[in-house]
């Protein structure tokens, strides 16, 4: 059995808030250089230029990547073997979302009821999904989200019979409908399977998969580079002004689900995606 201090969660939290926040990941900056080459449309390369523009200024002078610094959604994979002491798990995650966001300036954009909306000023609590996985490790994957693109995103719940291609035509449809409200070049994550909130989450938990890396199934593997291509022949392009590139990933997750059911799940990120993970 393995002791972890809960100060050292709250702190590993707080650092890894700050950090997505201001610099961009090494997968999708990657992703947008690939996508300045590949743009084909003047006014789009002139629009993916300012955003890698926007990168290096963030990250020279410490200012927030995007303004909508997100609500911070983060999954916790805890290993069986470990021991958390000195307090409660949920208060640690929250208070390291608390410093981080207040001690980095970020913006606080949580509300503390859904109707009456009163700001709660430190952008807790945050949305967080657990798993107890074998080991004595903690894995932490904090991935802020903003809300133009959240907005955007879809579930639907298919019938068997709608198959494949009815995957297809959601993913496709949920794209159009968001057309340049997501701020595009986008990554697509879906999740196919389960129940209606377990599509939803996997549709989530896709988003944070590394860009350029695809699913181990084939036929997802194979889904996965259609429906990137199939994206970016809609011509919506960066910045919803026309282009080739549309979206930089798209990443899929299934699940088992019942007989009579496919639910599935569209969940649309804009061109920053921040992601970040960390061990303790």
């Amino acid at each position: 059995m393995r002791e972890v201090d809960l100060q050292v969660i709250t702190d590993t939290i707080r650092e890894m808030c700050i950090e997505v926040n201001h610099n961009l990941s090494p997968d999708m900056k990657k992703a947008l250089d690939d996508a300045t080459n590949k743009e084909e449309s003047e006014l789009g390369k002139k629009i993916l230029g300012q955003l890698q523009e926007n990168l290096v200024i963030a990250k020279e002078e410490m200012i927030p990547i995007c303004q909508d610094t997100g609500m911070a959604v983060i999954f916790i994979e805890i290993g069986q073997d470990v021991h958390f002491v000195n307090g409660n798990l949920e208060d640690a995650i929250n208070e390291g979302v608390r410093r981080g966001y207040v001690d980095g300036y970020l913006r606080k954009s949580v509300v503390d009821d859904p109707v009456i909306r009163n700001n709660t000023k430190d952008n807790t609590p945050a949305v967080i999904h657990y798993s107890i996985v074998p080991g004595e490790n903690v894995k932490i994957t904090l991935a802020p989200k903003g809300f133009g693109s959240e907005n955007m995103s879809k579930v639907y719940m298919l019938k068997p019979a709608d198959g494949i291609e009815g995957i297809k035509a959601s993913i496709i449809s949920a794209v159009k409908d968001a057309g340049p409200n997501a701020c595009p070049p986008i990554v697509v994550g879906v999740g196919v399977g389960g129940t209606f909130e377990k599509c939803a989450i996997m549709s989530k938990k896709a988003l944070t998969r590394e860009v350029g890396v695809h699913s181990e199934i084939p036929y997802v593997k194979d889904l996965e580079i259609e429906m990137l291509e199939k994206i970016n022949e809609l011509g919506i392009g960066p910045g919803g002004l026309g282009g080739k590139v549309t979206a930089l990933a798209v990443n899929v997750e299934t699940y088992p689900t019942h007989i009579a059911g496919m639910p599935m799940a569209v969940n649309i990120c804009c061109h920053v995606n921040r992601h970040i993970v960390r061990e303790v």
